[in-house]
């Protein structure tokens, strides 16, 4: 699949004028997040959010620290078109140390790219959005030993939907597919796919294991299922389960420079609750040690293990979205969090590094000021009344 396939659009702004009718003061809710980290520390974190919940007019945010996470800014990008729904973005710094930012968009069955040469630069510039494939992609692609880049992306089952039947995806082959780059990303092709069973939004993640095998991880209705491809992601396996467990929730798996394998799941969970961070030395076969992020209803792990040796987390807590009313939007948390481990506050069962810390905020939402003035419309408009 070629970059020329880019739809005649734009998409992604970064004019201060235009970033101010999306400060968190013009947002009901938010959720759904992606971190990176640079060489130099600058943490980016990414989420979507628009009207009152995951409808057409969903846009996507990108925000950014420059002090570890102790402040994070406004939104620096926005990622928005008119009559449609920008979502599910992804954080990735590729090998070359280039930053990329995905969202799909509906209701054109895209996923859609923007790079950022240099993302630690005082003046952040990002290139022209371009199609990568369809449809969505919540988790971060893979580099293998062959070099290739590996791009999780999947079309999700018949009946899987957020918007009314009319936005149902067009794309007629269903499953967890894996696209590849073998030129950084100018060009893609579109391989294999798993099909496991149960499988629920997909939001697949792939590892290389030792053995040089592909494992293909899938978000399923009982917790976490699996595939293997030993052709490097043209084939896969008839699917297993891992064992893992899960409420049906996005999980976040990736091996650490150490070869150890990181799970972050829910963990002796009552619903999206109990958020822990693992360590594997066999595999994924075990899990023996254990780090509780956050015991309350949260969700979303999205995790980086930056140059600086830390694992940095973000995951979501109450969105505020599908609520019916005011009242109960204010009364959400409508949170960004952030954590930053190392494998032996994991090991340890508790922090260890003194600069380690968990359930940091990153954005949260208060008071609203945004266009729409009655979003639930509640307001009574009693035209007998005197104004």
């Amino acid at each position: 699949m070629d970059i020329s396939l880019l739809e005649e659009t734009i998409m992604l702004y970064t004019e201060t004028k235009e970033l101010q009718k999306y400060r968190a003061s013009k947002r009901l809710w938010q959720g759904i997040p992606s971190i990176e980290v640079t060489k130099r520390g600058r943490i980016f974190l990414t989420f979507y959010s628009g009207g009152v919940k995951e409808e057409i007019g969903n846009y996507v945010i990108v925000i950014k620290s420059d002090d570890g996470g102790n402040h994070f800014s406004e939104p620096i990008v926005i990622v928005k078109e008119d009559n449609g729904r920008c979502f599910d973005p992804c954080l990735w710094i590729d090998p070359l140390g280039e930053l990329w930012l995905t969202w799909a968009k509906c209701p054109d069955d895209g996923l859609y790219a923007s790079v950022c040469r240099d993302p630690d630069a005082e003046e952040l510039v990002w290139g022209e959005e371009f199609l990568v494939g369809h449809n969505v992609m919540m988790n971060k692609p893979i580099v293998v030993k062959s070099g290739e880049w590996l791009f999780p992306i999947a079309v999700w089952n018949d009946g899987i939907r957020v918007l009314s039947e009319e936005y149902d995806t067009k794309i007629t082959e269903k499953g967890s597919f894996v696209y590849a780059t073998n030129d950084c990303g100018k060009t893609f092709q579109k391989l294999g796919f798993a099909d496991v069973k149960d499988r629920h939004y997909d939001e697949h993640m792939i590892l290389e294991m030792k053995d040089g095998s592909l494992r293909m991880f899938v978000r399923t209705k009982y917790g976490i299922g699996a595939s293997n491809s030993y052709d490097g992601g043209r084939s896969w396996s008839k699917d297993f389960d891992t064992g893992y467990g899960g409420p049906c929730s996005r999980f976040h798996i990736t091996r650490l420079r150490s070869g150890r394998i990181l799970l972050i799941n829910h963990f002796k969970f009552s619903g999206r609750n109990n958020l822990t961070a693992m360590l594997s030395e066999d595999e994924g076969k075990t899990f023996p040690y254990k780090l509780l992020l956050d015991e309350r209803e949260v969700s979303y792990p999205d995790a980086k293990e930056a140059d600086d040796g830390f694992i940095y987390v973000t995951y979501d807590r109450e969105r505020g979205s599908y609520l019916s009313n005011m009242k109960e939007v204010m009364a959400s948390a409508r949170e960004i969090l952030i954590a930053k481990i190392t494998e032996e506050d994991i090991i340890s069962g508790s922090l260890a590094n003194t600069n380690s810390y968990l359930k940091k905020i990153a954005s949260k939402l208060t008071d609203y000021d945004g266009e729409d003035k009655d979003p639930f419309h509640e307001l009574d408009f009693d035209k007998t009344k005197s104004v």
